[in-house]
């Protein structure tokens, strides 16, 4: 499994912060000794031994401040880092948002789409206008073609009440032999 090389480095940073954590804690048990073996000289009125268990114990304490010293300006550059790094995928996102809302506004000229819009509204009026006169022009074909006397007319209406009047008859007299069957049927 490949590990990314930011991972990499955040492990990196992590090591570097324990190895330094480690080095203190040496420089502390050492500066223990040192005080443990002054402590020792003194008693003893070695004098030369007590000054070179001060010296040892100065330099660690030096030594000490240092790492801690160190360790501080990595934590803190790391923070930075990290800080910067957010700041960087911020700009990112900003400039990618930014460019995604210039196309979106580049193509949406509305002076285009209002010109459009208007030459799609014309076209639907003179759909219409055109619709009209065509259903007009229609009716009026049927209005003189189907122009019959009132006695036609008459004579028309007359067919279509027989026809009316005999399906009505037709349904009555069906009606009425299913009733004769059902009857029939339940005796």
């Amino acid at each position: 499994m490949a590990v990314s090389k930011e991972v990499k480095k955040k492990m990196l940073i992590k090591q570097t912060i324990n190895s330094m954590n480690k080095q203190i804690q040496k420089l502390e048990e050492q500066k223990e000794k040192y005080i443990a073996a002054g402590k020792e000289a003194k008693q003893k009125g070695l004098t030369a031994q007590f000054n070179l268990a001060l010296s040892g114990l100065k330099m660690t304490i030096a030594q000490q401040k240092r790492v801690y010293e160190m360790k501080l300006n990595f934590e803190i550059t790391s923070q930075m880092k990290d800080m910067s790094m957010m700041t960087s995928e911020f700009l990112k996102g900003m400039g990618s948002l930014s460019k995604d809302m210039m196309k979106l506004t580049k193509e949406r000229d509305f002076k285009k789409v209002q010109s459009q819009f208007t030459e799609a509204m014309l076209s639907v009026e003179t759909q219409a206008e055109e619709m009209e006169n065509f259903m007009d022009e229609t009716q009026s074909a049927f209005s003189t073609s189907s122009m019959t006397s009132s006695e036609d007319a008459k004579e028309i209406e007359g067919l279509i009440t027989n026809q009316a009047a005999q399906e009505e008859s037709v349904d009555a007299s069906i009606d009425r032999e299913l009733e004769a069957l059902r009857r029939k049927m339940m005796e």
